[in-house]
């Protein structure tokens, strides 16, 4: 009998009976790739035999289920501790997502050093035992409970979890995990889905905590299948520049927290050192004295961050000017262009505009649109903004400055990191507390604004 074929959307996880250019459900276009589904009736697939244990567990009521015991572990690493909502979940499956080389791997091997009272089975599929070794000797990694598995066959490692019975499982990566009973290769989107539904299964029932990287292709998908994401309970991303020494982790989902926060790193011989004031080092190197630049401050979490935004206004040599931007919304900064040449009486039609946010950060909230607006003024008048000067407001079409959220919680960041002036919108002044040593200009429009500082 021909076995049947199920077409997989690499964009959103859609199955499909048959293959079609653009994706009924997401409508991407050339995302639909084949995989037999034959696998799913067989007996001794890893997900079924993962959860066969799971048969014999009976419902309990929610006012019998015991809430006392602790059910989170600190990593040892402050960063991930806050993106992970205070800790890892005991019998979790977090995917730690990221480009090649970003320092995954680095940073699940430090914390395998750190849970010193745990035991722990690292699983490697891309590289041998004795190379995890010497990568281990470089980063300092001495842990007595910590075991190395090179294995990719999928029934071999949950064979040795159940003989182990470790307390965190590492799995890197899943790209190279596969199921011996399903007959298309590692890494493809049967294979992946499998592999982690095995996983998961597994870690639900043996109580154990479950890492697995996941590289991401050049869309910025995990793998290709983004059905990873619906399946895991946490979803990481780990961001950066390999030019650049400093790198996010930011939370895309998380069951057990929330997904607002980000961790701070930077890259260096000895491995991932934690960046506990990422305001500082997003400002450091800062030119004096230059027209367009100007910083504000935005909320990742509950945490707040000092952000520069620096703009650059030329002449432009074409009929047609050219938009560029760096770390801002693109379509939100042709927006603010088109506020300052119509409300703030800037002529800017004929010019080039480029907008870049210092230190790989993106500004996705509205309360860096006066900074924005500040440092495009400033480099267009070519006049500098003073050091000592932060921007925070939101700013509208008919430019008025509109008020933002946890405007407490910034001003005490700005001045705590030296600032004396702080532009806000002044509807809110009244509503405020100063903190010491801080002055408050109040602005209703980007015409008053630009007054104030320029």
């Amino acid at each position: 009998m021909k076995e049947k074929t199920i077409y997989y959307c690499t964009e959103c996880g859609n199955e499909t009976g048959k293959w079609f250019g653009q994706c009924p459900a997401c409508g991407q276009w050339n995302t639909l790739t084949e995989a037999p589904s034959a696998s799913q009736t067989k007996s001794k697939a890893g997900a079924v035999k993962a959860g066969a244990a799971a048969l014999r567990n009976r419902p309990h009521r929610i006012t019998e289920l015991d809430t006392q015991t602790e059910i989170r572990f600190s990593t040892g690493m402050g960063e991930l501790d806050r993106v992970l909502g205070g800790g890892a979940v005991i019998g979790s499956l977090v995917l730690v997502g990221g480009a090649p080389g970003i320092g995954k791997s680095t940073l699940l091997l430090q914390i395998c050093g750190n849970l010193r009272d745990q035991t722990v089975l690292y699983v490697t599929g891309e590289e041998s035992a004795r190379q995890l070794k010497m990568r281990a000797q470089r980063l300092g990694v001495e842990q007595e409970e910590l075991y190395v598995l090179a294995e990719t066959n999928l029934d071999h490692v949950l064979e040795n979890i159940e003989e182990l019975k470790p307390d965190v499982v590492i799995i890197d990566s899943i790209q190279t995990m596969f199921n011996g009973d399903l007959t298309s290769g590692p890494g493809s989107v049967s294979q992946v889905k499998d592999c982690t539904m095995a996983l998961m299964q597994s870690a639900k029932t043996q109580g154990f905590t479950c890492f697995v990287v996941g590289h991401v292709n050049k869309e910025g998908a995990i793998a290709g299948p983004k059905v990873l994401e619906h399946m895991v309970d946490c979803v990481l991303y780990f961001e950066g520049d390999h030019a650049m020494s400093y790198r996010i982790l930011r939370a895309a989902k998380n069951r057990f927290g929330s997904t607002n926060e980000i961790g701070v790193f930077e890259m260096d011989d000895t491995g991932l050192t934690e960046v506990p004031n990422p305001s500082e080092m997003l400002l450091s190197g800062r030119p004096k004295n230059c027209p367009g630049t100007c910083v504000t401050c935005v909320m990742e979490g509950s945490r707040p961050i000092l952000a520069e935004v620096q703009a650059l206004i030329a002449s432009s040599g074409f009929n047609g000017a050219r938009r560029n931007a760096n770390g801002f919304d693109y379509n939100r900064a042709m927006l603010l262009l088109a506020v300052l040449d119509k409300r703030g009486g800037l002529n800017l039609a004929g010019c080039d505009a480029y907008i870049n946010v210092i230190g790989g950060l993106e500004l996705d909230e509205p309360a860096a649109d006066l900074a924005t607006v500040l440092a495009i003024a400033s480099s267009a008048k070519n006049r500098v903004i003073g050091p000592d000067t932060a921007a925070i407001g939101e700013v509208g079409l008919t430019g008025e400055i509109r008020s933002v959220s946890a405007m407490n919680q910034r001003l005490t960041e700005v001045a705590r990191l030296g600032f004396a002036k702080c532009v806000i919108p002044a509807r809110i002044k009244g509503e405020i507390k100063a903190p010491a040593g801080l002055e408050l200009i109040a602005v209703k429009n980007v015409r008053e604004a630009m007054d104030a500082v320029l």
